[in-house]
């Protein structure tokens, strides 16, 4: 298993958590998504390295924008 972290803004509540972590997790391969509203940081667990653009276009259907690492 691959641990990997993202940054994430925009997030302000429980509603964003959740859209944000229905959006990464499906993206194949990954297995957990754990979001840190406080922080923005988003910290995603995956079979093998996620590709960030894929987690980009996640984070950006979810309505946010992810940071550059």
């Amino acid at each position: 298993m691959v641990d990997t972290t993202f940054q994430v803004r925009g997030m302000t509540c429980g509603h964003c958590v959740s859209a944000v972590s229905a959006e990464v997790g499906a993206i194949a391969g990954v297995r957990d998504v754990q979001v840190d509203l406080a922080t923005g940081r988003v910290a995603v667990t995956s079979e093998q390295p996620v590709d960030a653009e894929s987690v980009r276009a996640a984070v950006d259907e979810a309505g946010y924008d992810l940071v550059e690492a």
